[in-house]
C-alpha cells in the first residue's frame, strides 16, 4: 500500500498541459509516424494536446497560425536511454548524479531528485529536436529506477512525465565481474534477488536480515516487487547472444516486461525477440568487436527490423543526445527503412519507455510535443526551426548556437 501511494504521489506531481492555447501548424509535410505522411497537412494544438491532424482541418478563429510550407512537421524525438539532467560533464564527478558508488544492487535508487532542470545539455538536446527522454541510472548490477522527462520546465515536477519508469539491470561482462567474475554466478545472484523480493513481499514484517542471501536492503527488495508483478518494465543491458538469451529466459521465468539494451549481437536472436515482441535499444554505430559482443555489426538495426523486432535507436554519447536524428540516419545508411528508423526515435521509443499512449506520434489526444524542421530530420543540413513541448513553443537557444552567433557577429 505504501509503495502504491508513493507512486500515486509522484504521478500527481506531473505538470499540467498548457490551457487555453490554440496553435495551428499548416502547409508543411506532416509525418504522423502512426500513419502515412501528409504532403500538405495541418496540425492543431489545443490545451497542450494534439487536437487534430490531417490535410483539411478546420481552423478556429482564435488560433495562432504558423505557416510551415516547405518544411517538415513531426512529433518530438524520444531519447530512450539518456542521462539528460543527471550528467553535465562525465569526467567531473560533481556534475554526475546518475550512479550510486560502491553499491552493485541499488534497486531502491531513483534518479528523480538528482535531476537538474537547469542543465545546459537540455536546451542543446532540445535544439536537436529531442523533446522527451528516459533519464537512467548507471553502474552496478542493478542501477536503479529511471524516469521519463520532457525537456522543458523550471522544476523537477514540471519536467517529469513518469517516475519510476523502468528498472535498470545489467547482464554484461562488467556486471559479471561485480558478481564474482562469472556470468553464471551473475544469473544466480539475480535469481536469488528475485526470490528474496518475493519473500519480502509475502511477509515484510517478519523478514529478517539473516534470511537474506544477498546484500540487498529491504528497500531494494521492495523496489523489485513492481518489476516481478509486471507493473514496472526492466531494461536489461546485454550484448552477447548468450546474455540476451539469458535475459529472455529470466523474463519468461518471472513474467517480466523486458526491454533489451545494448544488443550488439541481437541480430542473432532476432527470431526469438520478434516472437516475444521484445524491444531492443541499439546504438547503430556500435560495430567494434569486443569480447562482450564479437559479432557487432552496422546492419544490426536493419536485420532486427526485417525480422519484426521493435527497434529503438539511441545516441550513446552522453553530451550529444542532440545527434539522435543522425544516429537514426546512420541506421538508414546501413539498411533500415526511413520509416522504421524514424519510428525508432519516436513512437517505438515512447512505447519502450511506457509512454506510447501519450507520446511519439501526431495523433489526437496525444501530448503536443511537435517539431518543425527545415527539411528531412535525418539530413545533415536540416535545422530545427520551432519546438513545441506540451503545446507551448519552447526556445531552441542554447550555449552552442549562442556562442556561434556571438562569434559570427564579431567578424
Amino acid at each position: 500500500m505504501k509503495r502504491a501511494l508513493a507512486r500515486l504521489a509522484l504521478a500527481s506531481t506531473l505538470a499540467a498541459p498548457a490551457v487555453g492555447q490554440v496553435v495551428v501548424i499548416e502547409g508543411g509535410r506532416v509525418v504522423p509516424v502512426s500513419g502515412e505522411p501528409i504532403a500538405s497537412g495541418t496540425v492543431l494544438l489545443r490545451d497542450g494536446e494534439i487536437a487534430a491532424v490531417g490535410p483539411d482541418v478546420p481552423v478556429p478563429a482564435d488560433a495562432v497560425r504558423i505557416d510551415a510550407s516547405g518544411k517538415w512537421v513531426t512529433p518530438g524525438l524520444v531519447h530512450a536511454q539518456s542521462r539528460l539532467g543527471l550528467v553535465e560533464v562525465s569526467s567531473v564527478r560533481g556534475t554526475a548524479d546518475s550512479a550510486v558508488s560502491d553499491d552493485p544492487i541499488a534497486a531502491a535508487f531513483n534518479v528523480f531528485e538528482g535531476l537538474n532542470p537547469a542543465s545546459g545539455l537540455i536546451p542543446v538536446s532540445r535544439g536537436g529536436g529531442v523533446t522527451t527522454a528516459l533519464a537512467i541510472p548507471t553502474g552496478g548490477i542493478i542501477s536503479g529506477q529511471s524516469v521519463v522527462i520532457d525537456l522543458a520546465g523550471e522544476t523537477i515536477e514540471d519536467m517529469v512525465v513518469s517516475s519510476p519508469a523502468a528498472m535498470m539491470l545489467h547482464l554484461d561482462e562488467q556486471a559479471a565481474g561485480l558478481a564474482g567474475g562469472s556470468r553464471a554466478e551473475l544469473m544466480a545472484l539475480v535469481r536469488r534477488l528475485f526470490a528474496e523480493a518475493r519473500s519480502w513481499q509475502t511477509r515484510p514484517d517478519d523478514f529478517q536480515p539473516w534470511q537474506r542471501d544477498t546484500d540487498a536492503t529491504p528497500s531494494d527488495l521492495e523496489a523489485l516487487v513492481p518489476v516481478l508483478d509486471g507493473e514496472l518494465a526492466v531494461f536489461v543491458d546485454a550484448n552477447r547472444r548468450s546474455d540476451i538469451e539469458n535475459a529472455l529466459r529470466l523474463a519468461e521465468d518471472h513474467d517480466l516486461r523486458l526491454v533489451v539494451t545494448g544488443g550488439k549481437e541481437a541480430w542473432q536472436s532476432a527470431p526469438r525477440l520478434a516472437e516475444l515482441g521484445t524491444a531492443v535499444v541499439i546504438n547503430p554505430l556500435d560495430n567494434i568487436p569486443r569480447y562482450d559482443g564479437l559479432r557487432a555489426r552496422l546492419d544490426n538495426g536493419a536485420l532486427l527490423e526485417t525480422a519484426g523486432v521493435p527497434v529503438v535507436i539511441i545516441e550513446a554519447d552522453v553530451p550529444n543526445a542532440r545527434n539522435l536524428r543522425w544516429a537514426a540516419g546512420n541506421a538508414v545508411a546501413n539498411g533500415m527503412s526511413w520509416a522504421g528508423a524514424f519510428r525508432a526515435i519516436t513512437l517505438t521509443a515512447a512505447e519502450a519507455i511506457g509512454v506510447g499512449e501519450r507520446y511519439g506520434s501526431l495523433e489526437p489526444g496525444k501530448v503536443a510535443n511537435v517539431v518543425i524542421w527545415s527539411g528531412d530530420p535525418m539530413e545533415l543540413g536540416t535545422a530545427v526551426e520551432r519546438v513545441f513541448i506540451r503545446g507551448v513553443e519552447t526556445s531552441t537557444a542554447n550555449r552552442q548556437n549562442l556562442l556561434l552567433n556571438r562569434y559570427l557577429g564579431e567578424r
